[in-house]
């Protein structure tokens, strides 16, 4: 397996119609992040603040989104559009991203990350 050192790397090296479901989930999560540093961890992008706020993964049929098993939870009644699991929710490629619920749910792990630093 190819190992990334950036989320640019990591986005051109799937299809087109990947990549720009891809760039489009960035740029929702770099509105929101602002102070968020993107890296690469566990071979895939993710957001930093003082701990990961959130990852991305492609696949073949969908985008992976892990906002932490609270990020599911949370949000658990506004997912019923999407296969989710206990820290994954499943956007399909040929479907609509839902910018709002993503970042409802960046303002939440945020929140918690920010919160988790200051105990």
């Amino acid at each position: 397996m190819k190992k990334y050192t950036n989320i640019e790397e990591y986005i051109l090296d799937f299809p087109e119609i990947t990549q720009s479901k891809m760039q489009e989930l960035r740029e929702i999560i770099a509105s929101i992040a602002t102070n968020c540093k993107e890296i690469i961890s566990y071979n895939m992008p993710a957001y930093k603040q003082n701990g990961i706020v959130v990852y991305f993964a492609a696949n073949k049929n969908h985008i992976g989104f892990y906002p932490t098993p609270n990020g599911i939870t949370t949000f658990e009644s506004q997912l019923t559009n999407y296969k989710y699991s206990k820290g994954a929710i499943q956007f399909p490629i040929d479907q609509p991203l839902p910018k709002k619920l993503i970042q409802d749910i960046l303002r939440f792990r945020i929140e918690e990350d920010f919160l988790k630093k200051k105990k």
